[in-house]
């Protein structure tokens, strides 16, 4: 008995250190090291997996981005999904897709709550941050809610989808692409089983306003979600229901960008791109288009051959992005109403920015303001990489200024997790390759998390002293 108690000491040991590193984790380091692994095992999925390629399979640097772009949620490709996967190959993707897309934190949070397991203070903190910001949502039934949403708004997206296209595909042929393309583009990932992506869609517009109401409601975050359904709920018991300024802010402003692009494209393509289309099919084009840059990452037009101020206004849109705690990437929709808020306070000579009698707070400020500037400056030093890694590209277009939009277009699209793209994903180097996969990373965890997960417990070198003030000159 004796031996064997001394040969189970140092494995009882090894595994109490084990838990303790787990324990020493921070919330951004769990954080990221959840999407870290599962980009590890899907990396090693497209390797070693059999039966889920139609032809050789893919190298490991382009299985490493082809895994990133599924659990980020981006939707860059350097192979064709439609021809270069089996529908085996294609599920698994999907997997990678609905995984990344909801977060492996929320499906481990799930777990626990299934097997009758209160959350621990520090996956609460990580599944949801509802406290402040709507006290009267649970975090617990957020969570679980989080997947009855997704599977139901999936279900009924796959069903509708299936129904649109029966008449051009068959009962039977129709069924795959209908669910790959709600779960994809609920989860605002961009991947489809359609080599030209919806292109060939243009004319039909039930698909694409059934595509674009899922990447809405994919971009719209899952508290604000939470929040209309209690209102519903509330009312219809004769109660009050009061929507956080948070929900108000994410409606509002998805719906002034919603309709400010939609008025732009329409304008900016009615007589080029969309041209070859009937009136109304030009309109359903012009809304399809502001809802993708929101992260959808689908497309019906070339953006090779739109117009600078259509790529740009893209290149806008892609950057603001979804909503926070939702699927769609990018700076998020409250940090710019934010910032816009700030600007006209400013502007009316007050300290405070104010809307809906209602103060934002000085600290959510700063963080705007400061998330805002990072996103920024990381794209501009990505643009700044790809021009240099990617300077003898052949990006099959005239001039530089081609160039180089198309360079911005592909860096904002990686960094914001939007796929969008103007057809240079597939010719980048490896060294542009690699760059993108970082891109698609740091874009899908946030880089102030992937930040603070690199740095330092701030416990361990907090300071009770500050040092003193000094001004300078502004503007």
């Amino acid at each position: 008995m004796r031996p064997f108690l001394r040969r189970l000491n140092p494995w009882i040991g090894r595994t109490e250190q084990r838990r303790s590193v787990w324990r020493r984790l921070t919330p951004p380091q769990l954080f990221v090291a959840s999407f870290a692994g599962l980009i590890v095992l899907g990396t090693l999925g497209l390797k070693v997996l059999p039966g889920i390629y139609t032809g050789e399979p893919l190298t490991w640097l382009d299985a490493l981005f082809t895994a990133t772009s599924a659990v980020c949620i981006t939707g860059l490709i350097v192979v064709d999904t439609a021809t270069y996967f089996t529908i085996a190959g294609q599920a698994f993707l999907l997997l990678l897709i609905q995984l990344g897309g909801l977060g492996m934190i929320t499906f481990t949070s799930i777990i626990i709550l299934a097997l009758g397991r209160r959350l621990s203070l520090r996956h609460e903190r990580l599944s949801s941050a509802t406290a402040e910001v709507a006290p009267h949502v649970r975090p617990e039934h957020l969570t679980r809610d989080v997947i009855i949403f997704t599977l139901g708004i999936e279900a009924f997206g796959a069903l509708m989808l299936y129904l649109t296209w029966v008449p051009r595909f068959g009962w039977v042929e129709s069924i795959w692409p209908a669910i790959f393309h709600s779960v994809s583009a609920f989860c605002n990932a961009g991947f489809s089983t359609f080599s030209d992506s919806l292109i060939g869609f243009d004319d039909a517009a039930p698909t694409l306003v059934l595509v674009a109401v899922l990447i809405s409601l994919g971009s719209l975050g899952f508290l604000t979600i939470e929040e209309l359904v209690l209102r519903r709920r509330e009312r219809r018991a004769g109660r009050n229901f009061r929507l956080s300024l948070h929900s108000r802010l994410v409606l509002v402003t998805g719906g002034v960008l919603l309709a400010t692009g939609w008025l732009f494209f329409g304008i900016f393509e009615w007589g080029a791109a969309l041209e070859h289309l009937t009136v109304s099919d030009r309109i359903v084009n012009a809304l399809f288009m502001s809802a993708t840059p929101r992260s959808g990452g689908f497309n019906t037009i070339d953006y090779a051959q739109a117009t600078d101020s259509t790529n740009f206004l893209t290149i806008i849109l892609i950057f603001i992005g979804g909503s926070p705690g939702s699927t769609g990437g990018g700076m998020k929709t409250t940090t710019f109403a934010l910032i816009v808020l700030v600007a006209w306070a400013r502007f009316r000579g007050r300290e405070v920015p104010s809307i809906w009698a209602r103060s934002i707070p000085e600290e959510t400020i700063q963080r705007a303001i400061g998330l805002a500037v990072v996103m920024f400056a990381a794209v501009t030093a990505s643009i700044f990489l790809y021009t240099w890694t990617e300077h003898s590209a052949d990006l099959g277009a005239g001039g530089g200024g081609t160039r180089f939009l198309a360079h911005m277009f592909e860096a904002v699209s990686a960094f914001n997790t939007n796929g969008l793209s103007m057809g240079i994903t597939g010719i980048l180097s490896e060294a542009g390759k690699a760059l993108t996969v970082l891109l698609m990373f740091v874009g899908r965890v946030g880089p102030l998390t992937f930040a603070a997960a690199l740095a330092v417990a701030a416990g361990q070198h907090e300071v009770s002293y500050r040092y003193a003030y000094e001004d300078v000159v502004v503007g």
